[in-house]
């Protein structure tokens, strides 16, 4: 969690989905999901909800999908956005999203690859689907602690003007 003082309160429904077979197991500890928990909670967003899944498009695709049908207006992925062969979180996110927001994704790369050459190797990618209380916003963040704080520190300034857009307003 940051050292900054907590910001007011944002009412918008976020959902964080971590994607780990060995988390899922119970083989190890999910780091990636509670740390984007608590930068959220440091940027004011109090309703946030959890699930952890294992790899695989088919669990990514209804943990989404789950999401989105609660009312989340922000989901969260973390896990799954490499090359290995049970990597499949951007596979399973397409099954749900109805359009693409590249820019997000390459920025989210970019930034990673500032601080580790390997961020390059996210496959991520983030993008809409309809909800019953709006347009949702996707995004797919890798599992590492620092891709979660690099992500979050490109989404947090994103996310009210994308919320808005998805809403009707403005440029």
């Amino acid at each position: 969690m940051s050292e900054h003082p907590r910001q007011p309160s944002v009412d918008v429904h976020v959902v964080v989905v971590t994607v780990s077979d060995r988390c899922a197991r119970g083989e190890a500890e999910d780091r990636s999901g509670p740390l984007l928990v608590g930068l959220l909670a440091d940027a004011g967003y109090r309703r946030v909800g959890t699930d952890l899944v294992p790899d695989g498009a088919a669990s990514v695709r209804d943990a989404v999908a789950r999401a989105v049908a609660s009312g989340a207006r922000v989901v969260l992925t973390t896990g799954g956005t490499g090359v290995g062969p049970r990597d499949l979180t951007p596979e399973g996110t397409r099954l749900v999203v109805d359009q693409e927001v590249p820019g997000i994704a390459e920025e989210l790369r970019r930034r990673g690859a500032a601080h580790v050459a390997a961020a390059v190797l996210s496959r991520g990618i983030a993008g809409t689907s309809p909800g019953p209380d709006g347009r949702v916003l996707v995004v797919n963040l890798p599992g590492s602690t620092g891709g979660v704080r690099d992500g979050w520190a490109v989404l947090e300034p994103l996310v009210p003007h994308v919320l808005s857009q998805l809403g009707g307003g403005d440029h």
